[in-house]
């Protein structure tokens, strides 16, 4: 069995044009695009980029794999009664749910899209609460086993329904781990359960029990968001959990004034925590600018795809970096360098991946699209692409090739 791929005449970030040697999924060596195998050596295969741009296989930072319509019956969006509550979102999508297909077929869907588009690393978030108890789980945990050549995926332990409000959710987060969750999550300590300090004991206390990882969704507005965001910040450092902790969304930092958002900045840079945005349209959103500038890691996902919540996405990572930067107010393209980082490298390291990246020693997880520049490939969404795992050709044009 081939083992070793060379990929030619591929277009670097920084413009110059190189072979990719490719053993056993990894990345071996990077040449000048004019080096030759040694005269009597044999050739291994090649595949020649013809000059596509070769970037990083995207990182889905935040999706949810269980709750998608993607593929199935369209399902009409339903408005909250008087603004933007959770607590109503979570029974309309109860409701729907309840007449979709069935979850593995809808994630399979979901999967294929997203890898089609680029994405070759992933974290989901899959209900486990007193609501669903660990059916949900069980379900990705055998789809993701499906797809494990085609792309790496995390699976996050979220009580949509709330931890203190959902009899028996505390111990089906512990068993949820066991079973083969990734990491932890939470939903809004103070407005859902409206017990910051025992959801939080709740999380931790999982996350510390397993040492495991965490990531809470937050959709609190201003002083509310802020405060919990200082409490999370607070209980990262205090148990040494800097770099294993991220918060969803994290609305309310948006909504600060520029000085009480660079202090709060500061405080999660100090703390390593990660922030996640997907800068939603009827939201405000956090000041992605200012939290890189203080050092802060952003990274981001398509969440919600045509589910409950609302009824776009297109798992497009570099539709997503699009967004943070048009909503953001990034032109140069250091901004726009800045909005690609997002969906790739700071990705990785808010998801704590191993072998990221185009260099020696990484994993072959690349796409390779017709582009200038990473900048053009932003703002131009390239329709001829190839997406390869461990540099074996997992979907080219859009399609998953299986």
């Amino acid at each position: 069995m081939t083992t070793t791929t060379i990929f030619t005449n591929a277009k670097l970030a920084d413009g110059s044009l190189r072979n990719i040697t490719v053993e056993h999924g990894r990345i071996t060596a990077i040449e000048t695009a004019a080096s030759s195998t040694p005269p009597g050596a044999a050739s291994p295969p090649s595949i020649d980029l013809s000059g596509d741009l070769l970037l990083p296989g995207f990182v889905e930072g935040h999706i949810h794999l269980d709750t998608s319509f993607y593929g199935g019956k369209w399902v009409p969006h339903r408005p909250c009664t008087n603004g933007f509550d959770v607590h109503e979102r979570v029974a309309f999508q109860a409701e729907n749910m309840a007449k979709a297909e069935p979850m593995a077929e809808r994630a399979r869907n979901q999967l294929d899209l997203c890898i089609s588009k680029g994405t070759t690393q992933m974290r989901s978030h899959v209900m486990v609460d007193g609501s669903v108890g660990l059916k949900s789980l069980e379900t990705i945990l055998a789809v993701r086993e499906e797809y494990q050549d085609m792309i790496d995926i995390q699976l996050v332990a979220f009580p949509q329904s709330g931890i203190l409000k959902s009899p028996g959710t505390p111990e089906l987060l512990d068993e949820a781990i066991g079973l083969g969750a990734d990491l932890v999550g939470g939903l809004d300590p103070a407005s859902f359960d409206r017990d910051v300090n025992g959801h939080l004991d709740v999380v931790f206390g999982v996350a510390e029990k397993h040492g495991v990882d965490i990531d809470i969704h937050l959709h609190d507005a201003g002083s509310m968001g802020a405060f919990t965001i200082e409490e999370i910040c607070d209980r990262t450092v205090a148990l040494g959990m800097q770099g294993h902790v991220a918060v969803s969304h994290a609305y309310g930092l948006g909504d600060l004034a520029p000085d009480a958002a660079k202090k709060i900045a500061a405080r999660i840079a100090r703390s390593s925590v990660s922030i996640m945005t997907n800068a939603p349209g009827n939201h405000n959103f956090p000041p992605v600018a200012l939290l890189r500038r203080e050092g802060v890691t952003v990274f981001s996902g398509s969440d919600n795809i045509r589910d409950s919540w609302w009824p776009y996405g297109d798992g497009d990572m570099l539709h997503r970096a699009e967004i943070i930067g048009y909503r953001s107010g990034f032109y140069t393209d250091v901004e726009l360098a800045a909005a690609f980082d997002i969906v790739t490298a700071a990705g990785a390291k808010a998801l704590r991946l191993e072998g990221y990246g185009i260099e020696v020693g990484a994993k072959a997880d690349f796409v390779s699209l017709a582009a200038g520049h990473v900048p053009e490939a932003v703002i131009a969404f390239p329709t001829r692409h190839k997406v390869f795992k461990q540099g074996r050709l997992v979907a080219e044009n859009g399609r998953v090739t299986r």
